[in-house]
């Protein structure tokens, strides 16, 4: 049955998700987190975070780990496959269409249509990032400092967002670290 939900899971997103990976993370999300449950916010955040700094379609790289994670090596090329095969069919019978109604108002209206979908979901999303990074151990003054700062850092300063991303990780694990070691030594 588990192999069965992975498919589906990323059938639907596959499906649902027209405009490439910006537009199916949400639905990633709400298929992985919400529907069934196999992981929480914090580790899909984490998940998100590794696959944006790593070259390639989101999509595909947050199906094969979820899949592997989920389903082992077969719950991975199951979630692959499940990403990839609605896209081919879909792109076959979508450019046949568009192909022959391509100078016609409705295409290029529902071309245009798209663009503000997909960053009310972005923003939905990132704002429930937002929210939990506020009530963690964070807290809101430093959430908002490194909101400001990596807004500064990725568009007054070109810096690469994988750069960005790579160095809060190296960070939050060097943090993590620290407060392991300090656990140990207080319980020995």
């Amino acid at each position: 049955m588990k192999q069965a939900d992975i498919f589906w899971a990323f059938f639907r997103v596959g499906i649902l998700g027209y405009g490439g990976g910006p537009s199916s993370i949400p639905l990633v999300h709400k298929e992985v987190v919400e529907k069934y449950k196999w992981m929480d916010s914090d580790e899909f955040s984490d998940i998100l975070a590794l696959g944006n700094a790593l070259p390639g379609p989101i999509n595909t790289k947050m199906a094969g780990y979820i899949g592997y994670r989920v389903g082992g090596f077969s719950g991975m090329f199951n979630a692959l496959v499940a990403t990839v095969l609605p896209t081919i069919i879909l792109m076959i019978l979508l450019l046949t269409v568009l192909n022959a109604y391509k100078d016609e108002h409705w295409v290029k209206g529902m071309a245009a249509a798209v663009v503000p979908v997909v960053a009310v979901m972005l923003a939905v999303m990132t704002w429930e990032f937002v929210k939990k990074s506020g009530k963690s151990r964070l807290g809101w003054g430093w959430t908002s400092v490194f909101v400001l700062v990596s807004i500064v850092l990725l568009e007054h300063l070109g810096i690469h967002p994988a750069i960005l991303i790579f160095v809060l990780l190296a960070g939050a694990l060097m943090k993590k670290d620290k407060l392991d070691s300090a656990v140990k030594k207080g319980n020995t």
